[in-house]
C-alpha cells in the first residue's frame, strides 16, 4: 500500500533543511532542494524499514 507523506522544507542561507511531519525523527539537509528531497526519501525509507521489521517491540502478537 502506498502512503503519502508531508515534507516540510526550508531554505537556509547555504543549504536546505526538511522533515517528514507524519514520522517523528525523519529529517535531513542538503546543499540543494533536490539533494534534500533525495536525503529525506532515504531517511523515510530507512525509518519505515526499521519500524516494520520484526524485532523486540515490533512483533505481532501470538
Amino acid at each position: 500500500m502506498k502512503h503519502n507523506y508531508t515534507a516540510v522544507i526550508q531554505k537556509g542561507k547555504n543549504h536546505w533543511i526538511g522533515w517528514i511531519e507524519e514520522v517523528p525523527g525523519v529529517n535531513s539537509q542538503g546543499l540543494t532542494r533536490e539533494e534534500l528531497m533525495d536525503n529525506l526519501e532515504s531517511a523515510l525509507a530507512e525509518m519505515l524499514e526499521i519500524t516494520e521489521a520484526p524485532g523486540p517491540g515490533n512483533q505481532a502478537p501470538p
